[in-house]
């Protein structure tokens, strides 16, 4: 006996040694090295697989798209809006001329651009191109000038990269009864200018239905859709279909030719089985309606488990518009769509306030499965790892992939991120199916990982805790702590019981909330920078929850951990308020004792000394105390005394970058962002002297802490060659979230400044937008939350309530650049930023008059 177990010992330990640790599934636990991730954005992402190379393209809004071989690293592949030369859609103006005749181009919402919109991409092997061959991948594109007045149109191409050739335009949406035309637009919305007068003459509808229209022949949108964002579904049965459909009456879907990819419609109106619309052109409903937060459609069939799976996007999507996906299944293309609970996907009647749209009204969120909504796995004091944490802002409008090859499923969308301002990139997370085939997306973006067996003892342990709930919402969701226990019960922030099932399937019974399943599944973390247990289940009230395993430490090491953190996360120098910590990872506390609680209360309160006294320094204790274990950490920091206001900075561009103040903060040129290099900036005439030219390409970073407070001025002159949405002249940033930005053009507000705090959107709009090829001067003024913006010596916009951005000593700021938009392109001259002060009317008036007079030292 003893010998066969020295020879079984002697065996194993060989084994150990010479079979491939991932057999043994240890692969992702031995890997210790640092993922790195290669993004791009992309809004709207419709994902497709060429099956000839194996590469991963997402094509999306604004003509952008990107490619992948492995679903991690994207590389972005187009130019935008760029015409003639597109490089999606050739001579994108000529070829897609017959849909911008209706909306899009240079036009209303669109004036001085472009809206093209959230397509989908799909090889259809059966379309006849006009050669006579037969296989094409068909690009289903939307062109929008208002929130109603869209089309839908087709072109094709035999190359999955383009370009693609113009077919048809198939729906329209925002018509009228009566001629009528919509600010800034030459377009008259009459149904006659639409599809709809050739399918009458052709007998294809017999004629208008008169529910389209409102009593005044307005559209009447609480009933019928926004013709954007189609999704071609392929049937069980070998049909296409279009489903798509935005806000407003909800989603639709149409049968499709399979040979010309152009909609089958219906001609006839009438309803189905369970009372849904069909309608003579918009087809069967099968989503929404009424006006509320409902776009992204998405369809997929599942031959596994026999079910269409329908995804749509609740909520609005910039970062604080609670952006979320929803899920709902049936048996049949087009419906009765439901959730877990047996929602139908169609609102009721009870919905009906009448024709409009109301984005405020969040009354559907018990209705759909919702997958991912606003979180972040916060990364506590003393935890591995920077920042703080992973999460994202307003994910949605997804695509999905049921990748037969990898025999994986994956859910693909854009979001933004905490603290990232509107910034956004694609994100891929793997997914499975519950025990009622439901697919449930895991916590962390896709890295390679493959499910794998794991035993109790894998998952037993600390838990970072994300319940998605139902809300639509711009709060965030912020992870809190539970732990599976080894004696099968969860404590902590909730409590219940747990088990492993199978070889990886989860179940979790959470106390007042009912039972989660899902699956055990290694990710990797990208905070920790290593591989993690997760867990990912859904209720049977279609809630989705999240964990993140999180390494286990002694009560000394967790000390330890979080004083060395706070020993250089604090500043030493200050001009506001601190952020005093009093809790950390794990549940560990912190408490603060001030040596002068006048200048910093034990709160963080700070109150700088007048500008006749010192600068003062205080000495700041933290006790921090985890289980048993405690220690103390004592931090000088040093409050400066306030300032008299006064030019902080003045660049004339006199054949140079340079800061004509005492200061010396002098520019320098970047590329097409803040926060890169490689640009080029030249030299012109200017409204005095010389004037720095911008390619539209650079940009320019002035000095460091230009501003450090609530008031401050900001003076300059600028000459566009062209103007673009959102393109910035002056930017000012304490983090990307915290920033202002005067604005040559928004489709909302003209001529404006814009600002973000971290929590508060502040718009200053304006009347005008300043012409290109001309030079105009803007002035904008912050007094303690007064602000007042200037166009050639007049005031166009004064309010009050602007956030305060500005409250460090180093905030940084640029000139044609910030870190998301179009750069400027054209001249700017007499850059002049005030600290600590507001100047006049009268001064800004004389900066007007007088280019290049100094007005205020």
């Amino acid at each position: 006996m003893k010998g066969n177990l020295k020879r079984f010992l002697s065996v194993f330990l060989f084994l150990l040694l010479v079979i491939p640790s991932s057999t043994l599934g240890y692969e992702k636990e031995s890997n210790t090295e640092p993922l790195e991730f290669r993004n791009a954005s992309v809004h709207d992402p419709s994902i497709i697989k060429d099956p000839k190379t194996g590469t991963y393209y997402v094509y999306g809004s604004h003509i952008d798209a990107a490619k992948s071989t492995d679903l991690i690293n994207w590389d972005n592949f187009t130019n935008g809006y760029t015409t003639p030369n597109n490089a999606v859609y050739g001579d994108l103006s000529a070829n897609l001329e017959e849909s911008f005749q209706w909306a899009g181009e240079n036009d209303s919402d669109s004036r001085g651009g472009f809206a093209v919109w959230a397509p989908d991409i799909y090889w259809n092997k059966h379309y006849v191109n006009g050669d006579g061959s037969k296989g094409a991948y068909m690009m289903y594109y939307s062109v929008s000038s208002t929130y109603i007045r869209s089309a839908i149109g087709i072109a094709v191409s035999k190359d999955i990269e383009g370009p693609f050739e113009y077919v048809d335009t198939i729906m329209y949406s925002g018509f009228t009864n009566v001629d009528a035309y919509d600010q800034n637009s030459n377009v008259n919305k009459h149904w006659e200018n639409t599809n709809l007068s050739d399918l009458i003459k052709d007998g294809t509808i017999d004629e208008v239905n008169p529910d389209w229209f409102t009593e005044t022949g307005t559209y009447n949108n609480k009933l019928y859709t926004n013709a954007i964002d189609a999704n071609i579904l392929e049937g069980e049965n070998g049909k296409l279909y279009m489903t798509y459909g935005s806000w407003s009456g909800g989603t639709f879907i149409l049968e499709l030719d399979k040979k010309t990819g152009l909609p089958k419609y219906p001609g006839k109106d009438g309803k189905t089985k369970d009372g849904r619309m069909i309608d003579r052109y918009f087809g069967t409903k099968i989503a929404s309606g009424y006006g509320r937060s409902a776009e992204g459609t998405y369809a997929v069939y599942d031959k596994e488990t026999g079910y269409y799976y329908l995804y749509i996007t609740y909520g609005g999507l910039a970062s604080d518009g609670g952006y979320q996906m929803r899920q709902f299944r049936s048996k049949n293309p087009d419906g009765p769509y439901v959730d877990a609970k047996g929602n139908q996907a169609v609102f009721s009647e009870s919905f009906d306030l009448g024709v409009g749209n109301f984005p405020g009204n969040d009354d559907h969120k018990d209705i759909g499965n919702k997958m991912i909504g606003n979180f972040l796995f916060k990364r506590d004091l003393g935890e591995a790892g920077t920042g703080i944490g992973t999460g994202y802002l307003s994910p949605g409008h997804n695509s999905y992939l049921i990748d037969k090859e990898l025999g994986k499923e994956f859910i693909v969308t854009h979001t933004r991120f905490p603290q990232q301002g509107e910034m956004h990139e694609v994100r891929v997370h793997q997914t499975f199916k519950n025990k009622d085939k439901w697919p449930v997306p895991t916590p962390y973006r896709y890295a390679g990982e493959t499910i794998e067996k794991v035993t109790r003892q894998d998952v037993i342990g600390d838990y970072k805790y994300i319940n998605h709930g139902k809300e639509i919402t711009s709060e965030l969701t912020e992870s809190s702590w539970i732990k599976l226990n080894k004696n099968g019960k969860i404590t902590g922030a909730v409590t219940g019981k747990w088990k492993l099932y199978g070889k990886y399937r989860a179940e979790l019974k959470i106390d007042g909330e009912g039972t989660y399943d899902g699956v055990f599944i290694r990710q990797y973390d990208p905070t920790s920078q290593s591989w993690v247990m997760t867990f990912s289940a859904m209720s049977d009230e279609g809630v989705v929850i999240w964990g993140s395993y999180s390494e286990a430490s002694t009560d000394e090491e967790l000390v330890e951990a979080i004083k060395q953190e706070l020993s250089t996360s604090l500043p030493t120098t200050v001009i506001s308020n601190l952020s005093l910590a009093t809790e950390a990872t794990r549940g560990a506390k912190i408490t603060w004792e001030s040596s002068n609680p006048e200048v910093i209360s034990a709160d963080g309160v700070v109150t700088r000394p007048s500008s006749d006294s010192e600068d003062a320094i205080v000495d700041l204790t933290a006790t921090i105390e985890s289980g048993d274990a405690t220690d103390t950490l004592t931090i000088s920091v040093t409050v400066l005394a306030e300032e008299e206001g006064g030019l902080s900075g003045y660049y004339n561009f006199n054949d140079n970058l340079n800061d004509q103040t005492v200061n010396n903060r002098d520019a320098s040129i970047t590329g097409n962002r803040l926060d890169n290099r490689g640009g080029q900036i030249t030299y012109a005439e200017g409204v005095a002297g010389k004037a720095a030219k911008f390619d539209g390409n650079s940009g320019l970073r002035l000095g460091d802490g230009l501003i450090t407070g609530d008031t401050y001025s900001v003076s300059l002159w600028l000459k566009p060659e062209q103007i673009t949405e959102f393109t910035t002249s002056f930017f000012g940033a304490e983090t990307s979230n915290n920033w202002i930005s005067v604005v040559p053009k928004t489709s909302w507000g003209n001529t404006m400044v814009w600002a973000h705090n971290g929590d508060q959107w502040y718009d200053a709009p304006t009347d005008t937008t300043i012409p290109v090829g001309e030079w105009s001067h803007l002035a904008f003024t912050v007094n303690e939350g007064n602000a007042v913006l200037y166009i050639n010596g007049e005031a166009k916009f004064s309010g009050g309530n602007f956030p305060n951005v500005f409250n460090s000593i180093d905030a940084v700021f640029g000139l044609g650049v910030n870190y998301w938009d179009t750069p400027f392109k054209g001249l700017m001259d007499e850059v002049r930023v005030y600290d600590g002060l507001a100047i006049t009317v009268d001064e800004v008036q004389s900066l007007y008059q007088n280019p290049d007079g100094v007005v205020t030292e």
